[in-house]
């Protein structure tokens, strides 16, 4: 299941198109500075005639110490900076802006695909995993306690920091999330929102429902034709930044889905990989469901958090229903 010539093409085709659009809303900030700055047209022009200067006395001979130049050059960007926010810009206005300032919009890092590229790669290899598309509608923007009460109030709350403290950490000690509890009640949400800050930090991320990724593993596992297929996907489970597995417990229980389940859970634990999931069961389910070794990794290496409540999609259409 690697990406194919076309897919790979249309990647770094986006890219492209992403470096001209940036590169052409600079061009037309610099006009839009030299003709309202006074004097930041001419700063401009005369680091051409600098470097031309200073070349032309080395050819002459003249000793001229080595860094001159680049203090020279400096100095006058400085002033240019100067002239930007007496204006009233910000310093950084004429920036070179980009969507991953980590590649800048390059697709790679020292020869490597750096995470967005891994992103637009799972994008495309897995349409079940659009959480670009979900985070649209799930985000800490839109965060409510409006459906919560007491004690459940007081779980919902607690999840939330959990999640915020996960996403603060994340970059240095890999946690790992276990939402649990009653139907309904904000566990996907919640893990949805984790997805959205992680995106937005650079990072890759692979969201499935247990049904649909069990459902793919055993797919490949039985067709002898997709070994290829079966390899990327293990690849991409082990190592992605940030894996969702939503609604454990939801898929067909086989006894091969178990010892996946696990060999995905231990891998990404040895890689530093961090893994959220969420389900309706209990730990004690958890347990008897899917082994003592699978209950254990959770257990031990996760932050657990239990939801409670009653199902907020049946309090909307009870709210709409009666007018509210």
């Amino acid at each position: 299941m690697a990406l194919t010539n076309i897919q790979y093409d249309e990647i770094m085709h986006d890219y492209e198109n992403r470096r001209n659009y940036h590169r052409n809303e600079l061009n037309t900030k610099i006009r839009e500075i030299e003709d309202h700055v006074p004097g930041y047209l001419v700063l401009s022009q005369s680091t051409g005639s600098i470097s031309a200067d200073f070349g032309r006395r080395l050819l002459l001979g003249e000793n001229l110490r080595r860094g001159k130049l680049h203090e020279m050059l400096a100095d006058v960007a400085t002033r240019k900076k100067q002239l930007l926010t007496e204006a009233g810009y910000p310093a950084d206005y004429l920036d070179m802006k980009y969507d991953c300032p980590i590649c800048r919009d390059t697709g790679y890092v020292n020869g490597e695909k750096c995470s967005c590229f891994r992103q637009r790669i799972i994008e495309r290899l897995y349409a079940q995993s659009n959480i670009r598309k979900m985070t649209e509608s799930a985000n800490f923007s839109v965060l409510s306690e409006e459906y919560y009460r007491g004690e459940d109030l007081e779980r919902f709350r607690g999840a939330v920091r959990t999640s915020k403290d996960f996403i603060k950490n994340f970059e240095s000690s890999y946690p790992n999330l276990f939402f649990y509890g009653t139907v309904g009640t904000g566990k996907s949400f919640l893990s949805v929102c984790v997805a959205k800050e992680i995106l937005d930090k650079g990072h890759s991320v692979l969201y499935f429902s247990a049904v649909s990724l069990f459902a793919l593993l055993q797919t490949y596992s039985f067709d002898f034709k997709k070994t290829e297929e079966l390899s990327t996907l293990y690849d991409d489970l082990y190592n992605t930044d940030l894996l969702i597995i939503d609604d454990l417990g939801t898929e067909h229980i086989t006894n091969n889905s178990i010892p996946q389940l696990f060999s995905c859970i231990n891998e990404r634990l040895l890689r530093n990989r961090s893994t959220i999931i969420t389900t309706n069961l209990s730990l004690d389910d958890i347990k008897a469901m899917y082994s003592d070794r699978v209950f254990s990794r959770i257990a031990s290496s996760y932050r657990v958090c239990k939801l409670t409540g009653d199902d907020i999609r049946i309090q909307k259409k009870m709210q709409f229903k009666n007018g509210k």
